[in-house]
C-alpha cells in the first residue's frame, strides 16, 4: 500500500469515546478507499488503516452487538 499523506488529516472521535475512561480512537472520512485510525491519546503516534468496506462491516458489527464483550 502506497504512503498517506496524514499531516493534514481531519480527525473524529464518537460521542461516546472515553465516556467511562476507557480508550479512544480517532478515524479520519478523508479518503475514500481506508479509513486511518490513531489513539486519540497519542496523535503523533502510529495509524493503522484499514479498507473502507472492512471497517463499514466492522462498524456495523459493533453496533449491532455481534461481536461479544
Amino acid at each position: 500500500m502506497r504512503s498517506l499523506a496524514l499531516k493534514a488529516v481531519t480527525w473524529r472521535k464518537s460521542s461516546y469515546s472515553n465516556s467511562d475512561g476507557g480508550a479512544c480512537v480517532e478515524v479520519s472520512d478523508d479518503f475514500p478507499t481506508v479509513v486511518p485510525v490513531r489513539d486519540s491519546k497519542t496523535e503523533h503516534g502510529p495509524v493503522l488503516t484499514f479498507e473502507a468496506d472492512g471497517w463499514a462491516s466492522f462498524v456495523t458489527a459493533v453496533k449491532r452487538g455481534e461481536l461479544g464483550t
